[in-house]
């Protein structure tokens, strides 16, 4: 196809950055040749941040930068880069604090003018195109007539971004106990929705990870308010439009309190993280929902986002087209009434009282997005049909609809692979499979890890970030460490193979070595081997994802259990006091903390088994809910501190340790559970 435009993203590799190559706008990817360029011809930096699911980016595309009007605004007075946030998280780092600084808040599309030395002076969001143009003007012509003003402003604003990410050393004692927690949790707890789940507001993010440590502290405390407040959430984003209802998978969040009508972009680090999370609720629950849950996302995350070779794509666009051919978002996900009725004829009534084609499940535009309000033995005593006859029809349905909606125009895939995701997903694979038993979920898991060892691990022992058209250019960032650690810990605990608790060790080696910051116990975003940005930042507050620090100590606690390294425990302890002066005031952003706290307030177990038998025991300890333990394992002699010396021949034998204090040996899985739950 011949294209008018074509600038200098053509040679990028990220579908987002691709879909600006041929936009009048004079793009350039972030290089040193952009930013040397901008201090040669002393042209002030446009820098235009977002990512391919995202739906407001598209529209200020479509508004201003296919306007050849805002186009030549912009190629006159600015050297215009854009930047992927997915691929460089830590430049979109760094110029969302300023964006948060100079305006409340963020939020993608995100657009900063910056000084030609790459200093913040202006930023903000989505812009309208005649409210972009007129910014650009007002801001072009200071820096023409004013340009000390403009340097001014950058000092204050440089100081305050390096600011906000520095961690004070805590000199008091670490003092972790259970008072701390419940008093957080208690503040917490005054924003839960006790209607709908979540929190009571709207928009409504799913932060897996703050379900997770909620679940796990109320179920070791025994607390069942806060357990029938984690199920009410789980059971309501599951019944949601939030959910996929026909092709599984979730939803990046949803607009509305009742987690009805979601924004309609699928991420792969929400669903990875979500299955993780319904398959430990289930196994507390053992709920039917949850397990429906985890096999449906699972089966869209391999009918979607993965590749042939085991790696896993990042996401789906939230548009697609329309009949008409006009992009819109959600159209492949929604549906009307006639439509629905055709395709399930004498069923319609019941599926339109099960999923709502009504006023509750109405959207816009004559559409519904299915959504669920009543639980399935309410279903059964109105309709009189037993559960098999209705679990029957929902596979029926679910088979008829998927079918008739893939022949509809698809959502875009951003098919580039990073390591932190896919370091998630692994998780999310290994924990289905720790609770299901489904050899299945682990192949997937195996499959994925021996990728990242293949095609993400660099020769110096590093980590790539990125991986696209069988290449890998971006350096890792702490994100990708972090993650695939806590992946492969996570896998060798179900599958005993020392590579993957070896090669767990090794990874954090080195980023002791390139991201380590001594002054404070903290690890930085980037590694010291990385060009420098405005500011060197470090991540320590949990979002969607949990904070690359909080991931990082709670791998450093587990491994030196493992390999009974000092070092390990000691910083993992002083990072987490060096943040907990912060938790209480806002628990949902330190939940991954919390989670390591837990901890240090309860007792944790190290579980050996040692014996021909040890797989098939640890199988049966999974069997049961135990957050506060690590397993280690082998068939044969092991060099590892907690399983040497411990093989006797022709006999297993489950060792449960506390700091290396154990109790004496059990040859039944019961027992050893025993010894956990009643010490």
């Amino acid at each position: 196809m011949d294209h008018p435009y074509t600038n200098q993203l053509i040679h990028e590799t990220s579908p987002y950055l691709l879909q600006h190559a041929h936009n009048p706008v004079d793009w350039n990817p972030w290089n040193e040749a952009a930013l040397n360029q901008a201090q040669t011809e002393n042209k002030l930096l446009l820098i235009s941040v977002g990512y391919a699911a995202c739906h407001w980016c598209h529209v200020m595309e479509h508004e201003s930068f296919e306007d050849t009007i805002v186009a030549q605004l912009m190629n006159s007075k600015f050297i215009n880069i854009k930047v992927d946030r997915e691929e460089r998280p830590d430049i979109d780092q760094v110029y969302m604090n300023a964006v948060q600084l100079m305006t409340g808040s963020g939020g993608w599309p995100m657009n900063v003018i910056a000084l030609p030395d790459g200093r913040p002076v202006w930023g903000g969001t989505y812009f309208k195109k005649e409210q972009w143009m007129s910014a650009l003007e007002q801001i072009s012509d200071l820096y023409v007539r004013n340009p000390e003003k403009l340097y001014e402003y950058a000092d204050k604003l440089e100081k305050g971004i390096k600011a906000m990410d520095v961690v004070s050393i805590n000199k008091d004692e670490a003092d972790f106990n259970n008072q701390f927690i419940d008093e957080t949790v208690n503040n917490w707890s005054s924003y839960f929705d006790h209607q709908q789940g979540g929190l009571k507001r709207a928009p409504k993010f799913m932060m897996p990870n703050n379900y997770h440590f909620l679940m796990r502290y109320a179920y070791q405390n025994k607390y069942p308010v806060l357990q029938k407040f984690v199920n009410l959430t789980l059971t309501q984003m599951a019944f949601g439009g939030l959910y996929d209802q026909v092709g599984g998978g979730f939803s990046r969040y949803s607009t509305d309190v009742n987690w009805h009508i979601p924004h309609f972009e699928k991420m792969l680090y929400d669903n990875a993280q979500l299955v993780s999370l319904y398959s430990d609720a289930y196994l507390i629950t053992k709920n039917e929902l949850y397990k429906d849950v985890v096999y449906e996302t699972l089966k869209f995350v391999e009918r979607e986002l993965t590749a042939e070779n085991g790696a896993f794509y990042s996401s789906l666009d939230a548009d697609s087209n329309t009949p008409e051919g006009h992009l819109e978002e959600g159209a492949f996900y929604v549906w009307n009434k006639e439509e629905l009725q055709k395709l399930l004829a004498s069923e319609f009534e019941l599926f339109s009282d099960y999923y709502n084609i009504n006023d509750y499940g109405f959207w816009e535009n004559k559409h519904y997005v299915l959504i669920r309000k009543a639980d399935d033995t309410t279903v059964l005593k109105k309709h009189h049909i037993s559960i098999e006859e209705l679990k029957q029809k929902k596979v029926k349905w679910k088979a008829l609809l998927l079918k008739n909606r893939e022949k509809r125009s698809k959502p875009r895939l951003d098919d580039k692979t990073l390591t932190s995701w896919n370091a998630l997903m692994i998780k999310g694979y290994v924990d289905a499979y720790r609770v299901f038993a489904e050899e299945d979920f682990l192949e997937v898991a195996e499959k994925n890890a021996n990728f990242i060892l293949d095609n993400q691990l660099r020769e110096d022992g590093g980590l790539y970030h990125n991986y696209k058209n069988n290449t890998s250019t971006i350096n890792g960032y702490l994100e990708d460490y972090a993650t695939t650690i806590e992946a492969f810990i996570t896998l060798y605990e179900n599958t005993l193979d020392d590579k993957w608790l070896l090669t767990a060790r090794d990874l954090t080696n080195y980023v002791f070595d390139h991201f380590y910051e001594e002054n404070n116990s903290m690890f930085y975003f980037t590694s010291n081997e990385d060009p420098l940005l405005v500011s060197r930042s470090t991540e320590y507050r949990d979002n969607v994802i949990p904070a690359s620090n909080s991931i990082m100590a709670k791998n450093l606690f587990k491994l030196s259990r493992y390999f009974d390294n000092n070092y390990y425990y000691e910083t993992a302890t002083n990072m987490l006091n060096n943040v907990k002066p912060e938790i209480q005031e806002y628990g949902s952003n330190y939940s991954n903390w919390l989670d390591l706290m837990l901890n240090y307030t309860e007792p944790f177990y190290e579980v050996a088994v040692s014996g021909t038998k040890a797989h098939y025991k640890i199988k049966e300890i999974n069997e049961v809910y135990l957050p506060n333990k690590i397993i280690a394992g082998s068939t044969k002699e092991s060099h590892l501190p907690l399983l040497k010396n411990r093989l006797q021949e022709n006999e297993t034998f489950i060792y449960v340790c506390v700091n290396h204090a154990c109790k004496l040996p059990v040859k039944s899985s019961i027992e050893a559970i025993n010894l956990i739950k009643k010490p």
